[in-house]
């Protein structure tokens, strides 16, 4: 069972237990007899999003196994003072809007109380029940999620299509105590679906990135039908690749490639002054950097390997350029995996960009002790994504792939009905 098809189960049970009769309630859930009777009732003060309520629960004691039982009901948390629309709103809050804990909680108290933010809103209204609702409180029922969510990683994404090229990358997260971990993740590029990540003590290693995929393994990932990977490439995700996955080629990032051929560009630039003061060695290296540029965005930015390897010799012929053509000389192939018709739709970049909400929720590692509760907090916001349409209106600087859609609607799995609320049973 996938968690789109958990989602609908946990969904359905809960409207099961709003239309459930009178009489069905006088079954026994333990034995199933009907030989059953009243036995009292009991108040919950319970607080939902309209404010604290006084909710009647009446109690059943069956007479064959003699033992008692409470109705249930779908708005009602089982030992908790707050109502499921309020557990589920706090994580929302939390998720989408990127919100620390402590302002979820205040807000959410705000709502609840008619206190605090309310004051402000609504000046003329006060003596309202005073909410205590704390940041730790939302944090718990955040890491009861992510626990949730860690429990369900067998069979979450199976069946959901791929388009076998894939790409991979980590995030460094600083925690409490000074402690440093890297959350690393592989996303499908045609649809953007994300595999649920794994938080390890470096990239480097070998194994790390070995437990990522055995994690998308488990989770539903067909690792014998990948054809590529794009990377900032990264040794230890290069040796995986060697070992397990050697029918896998890797394009290497080019947004990196760039950031790594920059001190070269430099030194090139810098003999074009040589001799020079002034505004005339600052024209001289502006005017070397340019046509170096030039001449790397001629080779990266190619159509075939052979228009790319005579654009290599030109930047290679240049005065300038023979350092830096030998430094992206080594890395062209590298660089032009996605030129193949085997790697047909696979992207250049690494996936970078989906880490850009993460790092909100992240709170620089403030909120996350330790790299379990990293780990379950990235599970919950790698299940939130996958549900997420992108909004539909592009804007000045940001353009949507898939306006509307959200990464498992762009896989082709129908989603009607069923949230990332629901897929965590919250």
């Amino acid at each position: 069972m996938n968690m789109i098809e958990r989602g609908r189960e946990f969904v359905e049970s809960l409207r099961a237990l709003g239309r459930r009769s009178l009489w069905e309630w006088r079954r026994c859930p333990r034995c199933g007899s009907t030989d059953t009777w009243r036995h009292g009732c009991y108040e919950r003060h319970v607080w939902f999003l309209s404010g604290r309520r006084v909710v009647r629960v009446q109690r059943h004691r069956c007479l064959s196994c003699e033992r008692g039982y409470s109705e249930a009901s779908p708005w009602l948390v089982r030992g908790s003072w707050y109502a499921r629309e309020v557990h589920r709103c706090a994580v929302d809050h939390w998720q989408h809007t990127g919100s620390s804990l402590r302002r979820t909680a205040e807000w959410l108290r705000s709502l609840l109380g008619h206190q605090e933010r309310w004051a402000i809103w609504h000046p003329w209204q006060v003596g309202a029940p005073t909410c205590f609702l704390a940041a730790t409180t939302v944090e718990r029922w955040l890491d009861h999620a992510g626990r949730t969510a860690q429990q369900t990683v067998v069979g979450q994404l199976r069946g959901v299509a791929i388009s076998r090229q894939v790409g991979s990358d980590g995030l460094w997260a600083r925690l409490r105590g000074g402690q440093k971990r890297v959350v690393l993740a592989v996303v499908d590029y045609v649809s953007g679906v994300m595999w649920p990540p794994v938080v390890v003590a470096a990239e480097e290693c070998e194994e790390s990135w070995q437990r990522l995929f055995e994690r998308a393994r488990k989770a539903g990932l067909l690792l014998n039908t990948l054809r590529g990977l794009t990377s900032d490439g990264c040794w230890g995700l290069l040796a995986c690749l060697r070992r397990n996955l050697a029918w896998v080629n890797h394009q290497r990032c080019v947004w990196h490639l760039w950031r790594s051929l920059g001190p070269a560009q430099a030194r090139g630039a810098a003999q074009a002054a040589l001799g020079l003061a002034g505004d005339a060695a600052k024209s001289a290296r502006e005017a070397a950097r340019q046509e170096l540029g030039a001449l790397v965005h001629a080779v990266l930015d190619a159509s075939t390997h052979a228009q790319a390897e005579l654009n290599l010799a030109r930047l290679l012929a240049h005065p300038f350029g023979k350092e830096l053509g030998a430094s992206l000389g080594q890395q062209l192939d590298a660089a032009l995996v996605h030129l193949l018709d085997y790697n047909r739709r696979l992207t250049r970049v690494a996936p970078e960009w989906y880490w850009r909400d993460f790092r909100l929720r992240l709170s620089r590692g403030r909120n996350h002790s330790s790299d379990r509760r990293l780990e379950r907090a990235a599970l919950v916001w790698a299940i939130y994504r996958n549900f997420t349409p992108a909004q539909w209106r592009s804007e000045r600087k940001r353009h949507y792939r898939r306006p509307g859609q959200s990464p498992l609607t762009a896989a082709g799995t129908s989603i009607d009905g069923v949230s990332y609320l629901d897929a965590l049973c919250i």
